[in-house]
Formats: C-alpha cells, structure tokens, sequence
C-alpha cells in the first residue's frame, strides 16, 4: 500500500459503510464514497473524502467513479423483506402491501430498490466496471448462503436476498479480480446513521465476545458492524485474506486487541466458492 491509494467505497453513508470510511481515513487511505446523494456524503465526512456520484444499478453511472481506483469495498445493501426502502414505484397502497406478502414474487416488478436489483444486479454491474488492474474487490454478503434451506436462513430468504447475495458473490468469484467475501450473521452494534465522522472514529463495540472467522458457512451468530467493517479494511491491509470467502461472528471471549492477520491465517488457502 502506498499512500497513492484509492479505495472506493460503495454503500459508504450506510451502517457498515460509515464504519468503512471512517477507519479507511483513520488509517489514512484516499477514499472515494460512491453514492446517490453527494450532499449526504459530504456532510457525514466532513468534506474529507472525494464524492463521486453514481448508482450501482445504473451502470452508466459508474466508469466515472473508477478513475484511479485501487480497491473496491462494496457495503451495498437493503432490507431483507420488503420496506419503504424498496423504492415501490408507484407506491404500494394498503391492499398491494398484502398482496407482497402473500405472493413475494409479485413484489419485484415494482421495486426499484429489492435484493434483487441491489445484491445481484448492482453488484455485478459494479464489478463490471472494476479497473482490470485493482487490486483487491471486497464484498459483504451473508452468512446462510449455502444453507437457505435451514431454519432460520430459509426464512431469511423468503423474499431472496441470500439468493441475490450468492449471484453477487458469483459475478465477483468469477470475474477474475482479486476478492475478498465476507460473511456476517445478523449485523449488530448501529447503524450509526446519524453519527458525525468523529463519532464514527470512536466507535467501539459494545459486546465483550471476540471475533470468529471460518469457511464453509458453517458458523452462524451475531457480527458487530463495527468488527465487520474493521475485517473489510484490514482486508485490504493483509494479501493473506486474498481469495477468501469467510463468514464472520462475534463469540468467546474479546482479547485486548483483534490481530486480523492470525485470524486471515486460520483461513488457509484460497476457499473454495
């Protein structure tokens, strides 16, 4: 790493992302937030990062953004099962809201803003894009994965955002980029939505339970946004986490200090997607 080096930042003003950008700038990368709102991102960070507007489902939008890029942290995301976040257009009265629910299929039409259009297409658009020559893709997915036939996972599942985050994981697996993939269970600790960049350097973990990383999707637990966001950046710090596909936990007891590069290590070579 060189002080030349720019990390674009995808989803950067929401909750892990935020996370993302404050410790990149604490660590003291270059970063770009790729976002749909400059203003927003602006504001959040102080005017200490560059801002390039752009839509990872509108790929048009996106070549712009990667002018001397060297690392991609994608922290793109929304809800699991349909919200306002959706982005229905025409918003849904009350009787379609039902009929969402009862028939998940029929919702994916209208929305403009469903796993489908963020996890798998977004994704894939963005690493589309990708100069040939970055040096690391990180991603974060999901634990359950390989495993939306287990409770609770299938559930998860019900309206397809492991099935996004999977085709997400694929377009990027297969790309031929250097990648990282990580997998957290359910995200806790924020989102700090509307924390200052100071407060976001200062962010701590409010859990006492250590960080667990394993292969395979095998693990399954809570992930605090915090360490997951701290995992994305010491990603790109250690050429050891290269080629990974891991899950991420929080569990057993919290040393002094997290050491990123034994818990890369336990990974062993390159996972198999």
């Amino acid at each position: 790493m060189t002080s030349e080096d720019l990390v674009l930042v995808a989803g950067g003003t929401g909750g892990v992302g935020q996370l993302v950008v404050g410790k990149l700038l604490e660590k003291g990368f270059k970063v770009r937030v790729l976002t749909r709102n400059a203003a927003k991102a602006e504001e959040m960070f102080d005017h200490r990062t560059e801002v390039a507007v752009g839509d990872t489902r509108q790929p048009a939008t996106l070549p712009a953004a990667m002018q001397d890029v060297t690392y991609i942290i994608c922290c793109t995301g929304t809800t699991a099962f349909p919200s306002a976040r959706w982005e229905f257009d025409p918003p849904l009265n009350l009787i379609e809201w039902g009929t969402v629910f009862l028939n998940p299929k029929s919702s994916e039409a209208k929305a403009k803003n469903s796993p489908a259009k963020v996890d798998a297409q977004g994704v894939s658009n963005l690493v589309a894009a990708a100069p040939q020559n970055l040096q690391r893709f990180v991603f974060v997915s999901s634990c359950g994965i390989l495993r939306k036939d287990q409770l609770p996972f299938s559930i998860l599942n019900g309206f397809g955002v492991l099935d996004a985050k999977q085709q997400g994981e694929e377009a990027i697996a297969t790309s031929g980029l250097p990648y990282t993939i990580i997998r957290p269970g359910r995200l806790i600790d924020g989102p700090y939505t509307s924390y200052d960049l100071n407060t976001l350097l200062k962010a701590k973990t409010g859990g006492k339970y250590g960080v667990a990383v394993g292969t395979g999707d095998t693990l399954s637990g809570d992930a605090s946004r915090i360490d997951v966001a701290n995992a994305c950046v010491e990603s790109i710090v250690y050429p050891s986490s290269s080629g990974k596909v891991f899950e991420l936990v929080n569990q057993g007891a919290r040393p002094a200090v997290i050491d990123w590069e034994i818990l890369f290590s336990q990974l062993g070579e390159t996972s198999k997607h």
